[in-house]
């Protein structure tokens, strides 16, 4: 599975490369959303290639960056200001007396005044840090390519593909946790992802590719994955267009990764599957698959196999 990635976050990376036209209402509504609803996860990365971009149409999108980032510092510190006192407490309760409980309040204090202060310092960052802020996680948003109407459009779609038709229960197990409908397995396409395969496909690019292994002892380690040549991976995807026929919930353009039996080196690893790394001469017919399942089997067979090198994520 390809839990997480480091990927293109900028969309004029894809309008250079190629020569893709950029669907700025979708951005404006997807980052119009984010200020009310909690579920939409938008890398840092992607904000700034708005905030970077000068662009008229954009500028609506970076009254709302800005508008986040300066709710997201005052929500915070708000929220910080109670942590120091909870940890304030718990230090007066500890030097009375040392007890499970206030040593706990301690260490869930410390523990989150430490996240507030990233997340201070991040609504108040200018820089942009690649290896932190184009990294994107199930049910976060990504730009993604893909052809409508026999044009290239770049949209921005959430990493965690929910199929048309299919109620939104499946984004989640029955124990909570997030589904794996992130991933669409290349043994399952013509069974689970029938109407997508050959019908919807998109296109991701990244750089990074990271996975969970079992470290041996009980546990697991997170390793990242780099092609040796240094390329970027063009990674096939899936695509869907959600609509709730209540209405109650808004649309929700979504995508998965497709994944393959592993390369050896990652199987090496311990890890079981690798994300389809296409080849670029492939690029087009990918995009505008035609039904023909057959065709797109072949263009797996011939993908591309750097050789993935691995350590352990920083």
């Amino acid at each position: 599975m390809c839990y997480s990635a480091l990927v293109w976050a900028d969309f004029r990376k894809y309008q250079r490369a190629f020569g893709a036209h950029v669907d700025m209402q979708a951005f404006l509504e997807l980052y119009a959303s984010r200020a009310s609803d909690a579920r939409v996860r938008i890398p840092k990365g992607m904000d700034f290639a708005f905030i970077d971009d000068a662009a008229p149409e954009s500028a609506g999108i970076r009254r709302h960056v800005d508008t986040w980032n300066s709710a997201l510092v005052t929500r915070s510190e708000q929220e910080l200001f109670k942590q120091a006192r909870r940890l304030a407490d718990a230090e007066r309760r500890l030097a009375l007396k040392e007890t499970k409980a206030a040593l706990n309040e301690r260490r869930i204090a410390g523990n989150k005044i430490s996240q507030l202060k990233r997340w201070i310092a991040d609504g108040k960052r200018s820089s942009h840090e690649p290896a932190r802020d184009d990294r994107i996680f199930p049910d976060w948003y990504a730009p993604v390519l893909v052809e409508v109407g026999g044009l290239r459009v770049v949209r921005p779609m959430r990493y965690h593909l929910r199929p048309a038709g299919m109620d939104p229960s499946i984004d989640r197990t029955r124990t909570g946790q997030v589904s794996g409908t992130y991933n669409a397995r290349r043994d399952n396409l013509t069974r689970f992802w029938r109407r997508q395969f050959a019908h919807t496909h998109g296109l991701m690019v990244a750089s990074v590719f990271y996975e969970n292994v079992d470290d041996g002892a009980g546990g697991s380690v997170e390793l990242q994955f780099t092609p040796r040549t240094g390329e970027d991976m063009l990674v096939a995807c899936l695509w869907s267009h959600w609509s709730d026929p209540a209405g109650s919930e808004t649309d929700l353009d979504s995508f998965a990764a497709i994944t393959d039996a592993p390369e050896p080196e990652v199987a090496a690893a311990g890890h079981d599957r690798t994300i389809i790394n296409l080849k670029p001469e492939h690029v087009d017919a990918w995009l505008a698959p035609h039904g023909d399942a057959a065709a797109m089997q072949a263009i797996f067979d011939d993908k591309r196999h750097p050789y993935y090198e691995h350590r352990k994520a920083a």
